[in-house]
């Protein structure tokens, strides 16, 4: 589709960085998402954040699942590596990566969807494992690539756009990224660049297990029962050669607000979303303090964003297990092959 290439000229007033790379050598391909999806502007902090640490592109390794969030890595960094895995099953897939070569930046990107349904026993171990990586979550609380199913994140008592009601208690991935020992977590906005951009500069440059849960409504809730136009209804009465789809574009939700404010955002449905930004005077070195937090604002109806938690001093699966520092691709003979008195004293420690 052609029409989607970006145009290969950049513009002479570009700034580079101290790399000589301009923020165009950051991008992927052109974002296929809804008009107004708060994902695209997640790669646009992306984009942003590595373009101001310097990163070198092919220096990073980005992977994803399945999802709305999971196609989102073919919109940014696009002269990295980049794997897209199976759904939920991403976090094994950057460990095996990670134990392989250490030399890389990891990016895991999921969804609310990929980490806290099928893959949260994925999420979970890779927090506590002490992986090395970015982890990031776009949450929007519906499965969004299967027309707005309530998902795991999604609050008890929201209605979605069909008038359901969601009768489960959501699951708090940044409260369970604390409790599982993730040593830096953050919480931040789509709409919020001022804060998301920092927060994604501090996660890459923690050198840890860094996880960010990144509220990013969805635009689309659609297909409700009853309607014309439904899919359901379409497909029943329908007799065509192929299937085309049209969303009505929508503006995309942004807001600023002060550190320690409250700011209420009204969505595209009709909702209302509270968000609490962390005050200048929070200490987010306090993992229980963190937790219980997270729980009380919860409790007022307010989302909590900021950086909740960060360990200075991080031990990382390299640590746990005494991996060497050299990538494993790049091991002599001598260094796969032991000989026999190495074979010895490991048969002999086994024993």
């Amino acid at each position: 589709m052609s029409y989607l290439a970006k145009p290969k000229l950049h513009h002479p007033s570009l700034q580079p960085n101290a790399l000589g790379y301009t923020r165009r050598d950051y991008e992927g391909a052109m974002s296929t998402m809804c008009a107004g999806c708060g994902h695209d502007s997640i790669s646009a902090a992306i984009i942003q954040a590595c373009y101001e640490l310097d990163i070198p592109p092919h220096r990073v390794a980005k992977l994803s699942g399945i999802g709305c969030s999971s196609k989102t890595p073919d919109y940014f960094l696009g002269n990295s590596h980049g794997f897209n895995s199976v759904h939920g099953r991403m976090p094994s897939v950057l460990t095996g990566a990670s134990l392989a070569n250490r030399d890389l930046i990891y990016l895991g990107v999921s969804g609310d969807g990929d980490s806290a349904s099928i893959g949260l026993g994925q999420f979970a171990h890779a927090m506590r494992r002490g992986v090395t990586m970015v982890y990031i979550v776009e949450n929007n609380g519906v499965y969004g690539l299967t027309k707005g199913q309530f998902s795991a994140t999604a609050d008890a008592g929201s209605r979605s756009k069909a008038g359901g009601i969601n009768e489960d208690s959501a699951i708090d991935l940044a409260a369970l990224a604390l409790q599982m020992g993730a040593t830096f977590v953050g919480r931040g906005f789509s709409g919020d660049k001022e804060q998301l951009v920092p927060l994604l500069r501090a996660a890459f440059s923690h050198g840890g297990t860094a996880f960010i849960d990144v509220i990013s409504p969805c635009v689309t809730f659609n297909n409700h029962s009853g309607s014309t136009k439904s899919y359901d209804y379409v497909r029943e009465h329908n007799a065509a050669l192929n299937r085309i789809d049209f969303i009505v574009g929508r503006n995309e939700i942004t807001t600023e607000y002060a550190p320690g404010s409250l700011v209420e955002v009204p969505q595209h449905d009709g909702s209302i979303l509270r968000l609490r930004k962390l005050h200048d005077s929070y200490s987010p070195t306090d993992r229980i303090a963190a937790i219980s937090h997270i729980a009380e604002r919860r409790a007022l109806g307010e989302i909590v964003t900021g950086l909740l938690y960060v360990d200075d001093q991080p031990r990382t699966i390299h640590d746990h297990l005494g991996t060497v520092k050299v990538p494993l691709n790049q091991l002599g003979e001598s260094a796969l092959c032991p000989d026999n008195a190495a074979l010895t004293g490991i048969n002999a420690s086994l024993r």
